[in-house]
């Protein structure tokens, strides 16, 4: 397959070989150095950015849309599950793909390497609240689109559990673990805010697909 070429300033380009391979996404693959920038491009087409998930193998079913007001609300929101997890809270499509895709991709191998048992659940502290930026003024946030999700801990398959606000300064391998996967983030998604941040996420992880580009 040919190669596609972006042209970045006068007389330059940059070719991409098939765009991490794939063309069109597919998130069963890891991801490649361009995946987190394809996902974003997906996120602006609805149509497109459900067929990304049939085509990677992401269970998901369509959540009723909630009308746009005053800044908050969406239309293209979707539940991941499937047998192997528990139901995630209603977020925009292109943060679904997102958030499959870390799960799969960065979690899981990270939780065996680090912790020697599978993640079997994530715990979220939800994605959509009709809400503004802790301490801004009047500006919304991205879980008043259903564009961000907050993570506070996980569930491994032998019992244990870790938490972002209980585990996260520590340095055996729950810290070690909860550390790499915020790392593992900040290439899939726009921003990862974590405990690192500010006061405000000292408990979770903050994941969102908005226009800002923050990695802490």
């Amino acid at each position: 397959m040919a190669g596609v070429a972006l042209v970045c300033g006068v007389g330059a380009a940059i070719v991409l070989t098939d765009l991490d391979g794939y063309l069109p996404l597919d998130l069963r693959p890891p991801p490649g150095a361009f995946t987190g920038w394809r996902i974003r491009l997906a996120a602006k087409e609805p149509e497109v950015c459900y067929a990304t998930l049939v085509r990677s193998d992401i269970p998901a079913e369509q959540s009723p849309r909630r009308l746009v007001r005053d800044g908050c609300g969406y239309d293209d929101a979707v539940a991941l599950s499937g047998e192997s997890r528990a139901a995630s809270p209603p977020m925009r499509c292109g943060l679904a793909l997102a958030y499959a895709a870390w799960e799969r991709h960065v979690v899981a191998p990270a939780a065996l390497r680090r912790l020697g048992s599978p993640v079997v659940s994530i715990r979220t502290l939800g994605a959509f609240a009709c809400r503004d930026i802790a301490g801004s003024a009047g500006r919304r946030s991205q879980h008043a689109t259903a564009n961000a999700v907050d993570v506070a801990g996980f569930t491994l398959k032998d019992g244990r559990t870790v938490s972002v606000a209980g585990d996260w300064k520590g340095d055996d391998t729950k810290g070690l673990f909860l550390r790499e996967v915020r790392d593992g983030a900040c290439g899939l998604f726009s921003a990862v805010l974590s405990p690192d941040s500010n006061a405000a996420h000292r408990d979770h992880l903050h994941l969102d697909l908005g226009p800002a580009r923050v990695c802490r």
